[in-house]
């Protein structure tokens, strides 16, 4: 437990250190409905970030928690770095 809280602790620093940011963000929504978009980290709170999509989406906001990331329900790719892959930093 407490390394999953370290794992979660990590993943919102990272993300409030890119606030503001390109993101690359695929999102699984279940039944097989994959979305792929990009867009800007637009504020991080206590347990969700808010994601503003490009122009094109009919969605303008997202938001996730920092829980999605950590089971990979999200990916968030900036700057060529894959938010949360911490297996690969560790090798």
């Amino acid at each position: 437990m407490t390394e999953e809280m370290n794992t979660l602790q990590r993943i919102k620093l990272d993300l409030e250190s890119s606030v503001g940011k390109k993101v690359k963000l695929r999102a699984n929504r279940g039944r097989k409905r994959i979305v792929e978009a990009e867009g800007v980290i637009e504020n991080t709170y206590p347990k969700i970030f808010v994601v503003k999509l490009d122009e094109g989406h009919s969605v303008k906001r997202m938001s996730y928690t920092y829980a999605d990331v950590l089971t990979r329900t999200v990916e968030l790719t900036v700057d060529d770095n894959i938010i949360g892959d911490f297996e690969a930093v560790n090798l």
